[in-house]
């Protein structure tokens, strides 16, 4: 059994004014239509004489800012509360115990996050740790991608995947535009690998967006056979074309789709992935803002959207086809709940073993924990390999929950 990963201690946090004053600009740009993510890229596109390494110290302190938030003293300046971030987020990489989990309980999360979930320490002390980056390399190519990028590390639970320590632009690198790797966080990869398609089967990548997800099934998939990639935004069907492209990977068709009952083909599907929109609870440690954006009202209509999405989709198996659904969030009702009730009612669909013959290691205790039925609270969960939590702090990644059903023949 492999070891748990560790991250290496992050570089120290640059706090200089000219750092400060950049990230005052662009958190000034946040707003209700406008969130940090989006405000950041809209203010580093702007600044177009900064370097690399001048927009990380900037991205870095920024959302040091959201993580810290309720430490932070309203009434001071931007620059105050940013330079008052930085130096928390610096006192805690020195020692994550440092401040007591039943603080961050209270301080790190909205309130309304335990009546959803439970909140390990560990988990909460993953939330305040600056987030790894994860590469996925072509298949077969990790080892060789390693040694041209430098500052790789392979993860050991998914083939082909490498966490990057370095400090280079990897938009810039001769491997990128070659099309050796895609940036994809390895929760996101180990749906693809949940997923196991096999060349030449017919699959529907149902809410496509961008594309991270079919590119790797295209991948697994050695360019052969067929995936239909719907979404319901055609400028992100536009990306995935061009990711797509890049990646010299042509197994597939686009189409929009609303989510609605109608399909947008009457092809049966040998396996259908529902990687639904969601809270995104899983992400916060990479986008902190949203922990304060998101509340349950938001988790109740997702999780309505997301039982939807399923049974639209359900028609569309072939016998013995299999569905795989994913979210990245831990939420009850957004996981079990959504799954213990599509299950009651279809009794057509077998829950379905996930990662068997994937080639996925074992990676320690929890990293595919099976997952607790809805209403279970604080009690041992029944072993069942047909859903699984990737928890944060257990795969030094995103949040994510799995189920997969097949259809009985």
């Amino acid at each position: 059994m492999e070891p748990k990963t560790q991250s290496p201690k992050p570089a120290t946090l640059s706090v200089d004014s000219a750092t400060l004053n950049h990230a005052a600009r662009a958190l000034a740009l946040v707003a209700p239509d406008l969130p940090a993510d989006a405000a950041l890229r809209r203010y580093l596109y702007g600044a177009k004489h900064l370097g690399g390494r001048e927009k990380r110290a900037i991205s870095r302190v920024l959302f040091a800012y959201f993580r810290w938030l309720q430490w932070l003293d309203p009434r001071a300046s931007f620059q105050k509360q940013l330079e008052a971030a930085a130096t928390l987020q610096q006192r805690f990489d020195r020692d994550l115990k440092s401040f007591k989990a039943e603080t961050l309980a209270v301080r790190a999360v909205p309130e309304w996050l335990r009546t959803e979930m439970e909140l390990p320490p560990d988990y909460l002390r993953q939330l305040q740790r600056e987030p790894a980056l994860w590469l996925r390399a072509r298949p077969g190519m990790g080892a060789r991608l390693a040694h041209e990028l430098g500052d790789c590390e392979p993860s050991g639970r998914a083939p082909d995947a490498l966490r990057y320590t370095g400090g280079q632009d990897l938009f810039l690198t001769a491997a990128f535009h070659r099309g050796a790797f895609e940036i994809q966080d390895l929760a996101s990869q180990l749906v693809g690998h949940a997923c196991a398609p096999h060349p030449g089967e017919t699959w529907w990548d149902a809410c496509a967006g961008d594309g991270g997800k079919l590119l790797h099934l295209g991948d697994l998939m050695a360019n052969k056979g067929v995936i239909w990639a719907t979404d319901r935004s055609e400028r992100r069907l536009a990306v995935l074309k061009r990711r797509a492209a890049r990646a010299q990977l042509f197994n597939f068709r686009s189409a929009p789709w609303d989510g609605s009952a109608k399909p947008p083909t009457k092809t049966k599907f040998d396996g259908i992935l529902v990687d639904a929109p969601c809270s995104g609870v899983g992400t916060w440690q990479r986008n902190p803002h949203a922990r304060w954006t998101t509340g349950l009202q938001d988790v109740r209509e997702l999780a309505a959207v997301q039982r939807a999405l399923l049974e639209h989709v359900a028609g569309s198996l072939k016998p013995r086809g299999r569905l795989i659904y994913s979210v990245c969030t831990l939420t009850r009702s957004e996981t079990a709940g959504v799954v213990d009730a599509f299950s009651a009612a279809h009794p057509e669909l077998e829950p379905l073993p996930l990662f068997a013959g994937a080639g996925v290691a074992d990676a320690g205790p929890g990293s595919a924990r099976p997952a607790a039925a809805a209403g279970e609270d604080g009690t041992p969960p029944p072993m069942s390999a047909s859903r699984v939590i990737l928890w944060p702090h257990e795969l030094n990644a995103n949040g994510m929950f799995i189920a997969a059903w097949s259809r009985v023949k």
